[in-house]
């Protein structure tokens, strides 16, 4: 995504980075025009989520059942980190970077795309509230495209894969019996891409890329192509969506 630390944004800025730079100088511009023309019409294409049937197949709600945890790649972990935020029975959400080793969980790293790393979220949630199948419902439809290959949106690179990093066997399950129902359905105009990938690890992230949406939220990138997803949980999702967010700064805090 387009930021760099401050003591990081004197180094040389990646071919990628140089191009997202001059998106932002553009998106800028247009946060500062009447939502008219143009303008209106790039606006309404950030909005636009797609309405998905939820999964035939699911995760049983069992009493008792403990706190789980789902690891998903969409492109810029800021935007997918915000919508679980949002979901009701989401606990947690944090981003971070998962498909690589640990020595290279870190953000200049991942951002060579050469470390096998996708910059991810891992999502803790109540299955007594929200099942895994709901979180991949709200996966393919608002958070991110899954129909893009290694990119979303301005941003590209194997880093910025679509990916579900199942925990274990049942989540491999209900993933792949998902990805094959919507395939079947012809809910999307492209083929979903969207890679079924082993979780290794999963490494939180910097903790200035932690709740930045919350943070930041007129930030140019955040506005967007950010806000428009969170817009379209509320408006497709109305009964999972909360508006007091969870962040990691506020779990972090010590107990009183």
């Amino acid at each position: 995504m387009p930021i760099r630390r401050a003591e990081d944004r004197s180094a040389t800025m990646t071919h990628c980075a140089a191009r997202r730079s001059i998106l932002r100088a553009g998106i800028a511009i247009l946060a500062a025009m009447p939502l008219t023309g143009l303008h209106a019409r790039l606006v309404a294409a950030a909005e636009r989520a797609v309405v998905i049937p939820p999964p035939a197949v699911d995760a049983s709600s069992v009493t008792g059942r403990g706190l789980q945890t789902a690891v998903l790649a969409g492109g810029c972990f800021w935007g997918v980190q915000a919508v679980y935020q949002h979901t009701k029975g989401v606990t947690q959400a944090v981003s971070g970077y998962a498909g690589g080793q640990k020595d290279t969980a870190h953000y200049e790293m991942v951002g060579t795309g050469r470390t096998g790393h996708a910059e991810s979220v891992s999502i803790t949630f109540d299955p007594q509230q929200i099942s895994y199948g709901k979180i991949l419902q709200i996966y393919f439809s608002v958070a991110h495209n899954p129909t893009e290959l290694n990119r979303q949106g301005p941003d590209f690179g194997t880093q910025y894969r679509s990916a579900i990093f199942y925990a274990d066997d049942e989540q491999k399950r209900i993933a792949s019996a998902y990805i094959a129902q919507l395939q079947q359905a012809h809910v999307f105009g492209s083929s979903i891409v969207t890679k079924l990938e082993p979780l290794s690890g999963f490494y939180p992230a910097e903790d200035y890329h932690q709740d930045f949406l919350v943070l930041h939220p007129t930030y140019p990138y955040i506005v967007f192509n950010d806000l428009p997803k969170l817009d379209s949980l509320k408006q497709v999702f109305a009964d999972d969506y909360r508006e007091t967010p969870v962040t990691v700064m506020a779990s972090s805090k010590p107990s009183q």
